[in-house]
């Protein structure tokens, strides 16, 4: 039994035409997109920023990435001197997100919103497991190489389930707004 997400919502029942559904997925990926790079380009950003003494930039930047990475520099990639926002498996990880959403169109159309099969996500994390686990027991060292790589694998995988469903919640959220019925003012105008 393989388990399949699919969420199809089609055009003419929410009222659209095939372009403007088209046109509201394509809005979509471009932000989702814009997004994956404007992350990545802060983890990027906040050595360069302490190389250039920008010191209360770069600090907001690595606070902020403080919440969802360890940051430990040995682990880190390092710009001029300084380390990445974060280290070097969740640079993976956003870099390979990145790279998945910008060419994401051209190969899945934009306005399916079924997403793969989830074995392929959790193979996708085998990999980043493995390097993780074995790192952790002292069986290997791993290197900033196979922590980036593993984390990109995911990251990129990763793209193919968020995508679709940011597509289908946006499409929800046309629908519900399809749906309500304009307000009455006391006097019965609308």
């Amino acid at each position: 039994m393989a388990l399949r997400v699919s969420f199809s919502a089609a055009p003419e029942v929410l009222g659209e035409t095939a372009g403007q559904t088209a046109l509201r997925a394509a809005i979509v990926w471009a932000v989702l997109a814009a997004f994956a790079v404007g992350i990545l380009g802060l983890v990027i950003a906040a050595p360069l920023a302490q190389a250039n003494r920008s010191y209360a930039l770069a600090a907001a930047i690595y606070q902020a990435f403080s919440y969802v990475c360890h940051q430990i520099p040995e682990r880190s990639f390092h710009l001029a001197g300084h380390k990445f926002g974060v280290c070097s498996r969740c640079t993976g990880l956003y870099s390979g997100f990145a790279l998945a959403a910008l060419v994401y169109p051209l190969t899945r159309s934009l306005t399916r919103t079924d997403s793969p099969r989830i074995l392929w996500l959790l193979l996708a994390a085998v990999p980043l497991a493995a390097d993780f686990s074995l790192g952790y027991f002292s069986i290997w060292q791993n290197t900033h190489l196979s922590r980036f790589v593993t984390g990109a694998l995911l990251g990129s995988v990763a793209v193919f389930y968020i995508l679709p469903g940011l597509i289908e919640l946006s499409s929800t959220g046309v629908r519900n707004l399809r749906r309500r019925k304009p307000a009455t003012l006391p006097d019965g105008r609308t």
